[in-house]
């Protein structure tokens, strides 16, 4: 059977309040530039008939080596003044996974959830075991404090200056900075990927959703793949990613139906806030948020790379 797109990748960099005039011209040419580059790292894999798994890991890849997301160099500070970043990847294939939560000394945390899902026995490791696991593997390791910004300290700086000790996160965080792919190669195969340093100020070894399966990433050859940012806890309560994918594959729903049902019909009455991409198995794409903007790119086919930030006025073809 031929599918409508022969091959097809989206990304996002966070969803939040992202207001114009926030960003400057010359910033917002920067996240484009960023966002276009990210997408073009899995574009490239993909046309050569490469995988979605490897064409998400190298979109991601890009988002965690820039400094305007909030995952790898640039993640946010947590309460005692440290990064701990969670990752996660999904195979629609075989439905094999890998994650990593509250890492603290891997550039690419991405690779290292790739690693959990080739070359152990486990879906997810955390903390200290999660970074014996990637020194096992031979990755990259740096200084926890590689991962600091001037910006992102300052962020942290005045969300310590309003915090109480709490386990609920922060108003502070007007954008959830995580990054995410999902892909579908010439193959037919979907594959997902969510990264993000959580949330500034966060408490207590405190865990999103980005690295549970099903919550921050899922994907399904019988459905679809996503990715999502938000506000974790809520999106961790309605299983955000998998609930897309099941009304998709039992319901009949177009996947822009699922997106907007469980966006906007489920998670905004209850307060959740946020978005996703998402693919199905047929190539179609679709990028919603229930917020002012969502960094995001998206490319199908041999067909021209768009990028946004803020609503879908300000989507535009992505030159190099």
């Amino acid at each position: 059977m031929t599918q409508p797109n022969r091959y097809a990748i989206a990304i996002h960099g966070g969803a939040g309040t992202l207001s114009k005039g926030m960003l400057t011209e010359d910033q917002e040419n920067e996240v484009h530039a960023a966002l276009r580059q990210a997408v073009m790292a899995g574009k490239q894999i993909l046309a050569q008939g490469g995988t979605s798994l490897d064409a998400v890991e190298a979109a991601v890849r890009e988002l965690e080596n820039s400094e305007w997301f909030n995952a790898g160099k640039g993640s946010v500070y947590n309460y005692d003044g440290d990064h701990e970043l969670d990752a996660s990847i999904m195979d629609g294939a075989t439905l094999k996974a890998g994650a990593v939560a509250g890492i603290r000394n891997s550039p690419n945390p991405v690779t290292v959830a790739r690693a959990v899902m080739n070359k152990s026995e486990h879906v997810l490791l955390a903390g200290e075991g999660a970074d014996r696991f990637a020194k096992a593997m031979g990755l990259p390791q740096v200084e926890n404090s590689w991962f600091g910004t001037p910006m992102r300290h300052s962020q942290w700086r005045q969300a310590q200056d309003k915090a109480k000790p709490s386990l609920e996160p922060g108003a502070e965080d007007y954008k959830f900075g995580t990054v995410g792919a999902v892909a579908f190669d010439q193959a037919g195969n979907l594959a997902a990927a969510t990264s993000t340093g959580g949330m500034t100020n966060k408490k207590y070894g405190r865990v999103g959703d980005s690295p549970l399966i099903g919550c921050g990433a899922y994907a399904d050859n019988r459905s679809c793949a996503v990715s999502t940012t938000g506000h974790g806890e809520y999106f961790i309560r309605h299983v955000v990613a998998h609930e897309v994918c099941a009304r998709y594959r039992y319901l009949g729903e177009s996947l822009q139906q699922c997106a907007h049902q469980v966006l906007f019909e489920e998670l905004q009455p209850r307060g959740g806030e946020g978005g996703l991409i998402a693919i199905d198995h047929t190539g179609a794409v679709v990028l919603n948020f229930n917020t002012e903007g969502m960094y995001r790119g998206w490319s199908e086919g041999d067909g021209e790379v768009f990028t946004g930030i803020y609503g879908d006025d300000a989507v535009r073809p992505s030159k190099a």
